[in-house]
């Protein structure tokens, strides 16, 4: 069995995202009321910007272990963000620990942390990969949406691929809900079908969120 990620490091994790993302930039949190208190949750978060991941390890008010690509394990950031609880996930293959280790997480009651979209795009949940549903189904999952919107904001940068310092960026987390159909299939069509509802529950959170926070 593979060594599961560690939940005490997940919330060291999120105490020092929590003072650099406040410290670096102005996040605006809605919503966070919405997330549930305890039971297996994950985070279905649009990626358009390379802070998605940590302002929303920061900003949430429970600790996430977030599905990360293996090529961010660079350096002195490899042993880091595996001390806090992050998942390395290769996504040239179909990598079984990474699996194992975030069914464990929602096993354990945890939060899972997912881009649902696979890698950064447009960040408007346009594509999905099954994996969300997956993980959603065996791992009797609530799936919270959030939208961070501002973070691919090009004026004022001082680093490329960063928003401009002190900036705004909003966070939106939405309303919970259940993947699956309430039958507990797990065929391949049954996770087609249910990647489908994701999808038109994640669109509507976004347009929802952008409507709210008046970015367009």
């Amino acid at each position: 069995m593979s060594e599961l990620p560690s939940a005490r490091g997940a919330e060291v994790g999120r105490r020092i995202g929590v003072g650099l993302m406040y410290g670096l930039w102005k996040p605006r949190v809605l919503g966070a009321w919405k997330v549930p208190a305890t039971g297996p949750v994950i985070f279905a978060v649009n990626h358009s910007h390379n802070i998605d991941g940590p302002m929303v390890i920061g900003v949430a008010p429970r600790a996430s272990h977030f599905l990360v690509k293996k090529e961010a394990f660079v350096g002195p950031l490899d042993p880091f963000m595996t001390r806090i609880g992050q998942i390395r996930v290769d996504r040239d293959t179909t990598d079984r620990t990474a699996i194992t280790r975030a069914l464990g997480v929602l096993q354990n009651g945890g939060v899972l942390g997912i881009f649902p979209e696979g890698t950064r795009g447009e960040g408007d949940f346009a594509a999905l990969r099954a994996g969300l549903a997956y993980f959603a189904v065996r791992g009797d999952a609530q799936i919270v949406p959030v939208a961070v919107l501002g973070s691919s904001e090009r004026r004022g940068r001082l680093i490329k691929g960063l928003p401009p310092l002190r900036s705004r960026v909003d966070v939106v987390f939405g309303d919970p809900f259940a993947a699956g159909d309430g039958s507990g299939r797990r065929t391949r069509k049954a996770l087609d079908e249910a990647t489908e509802r994701i999808q038109k529950q994640l669109a509507a959170h976004l347009e929802n969120a952008r409507r709210l926070t008046g970015r367009g």
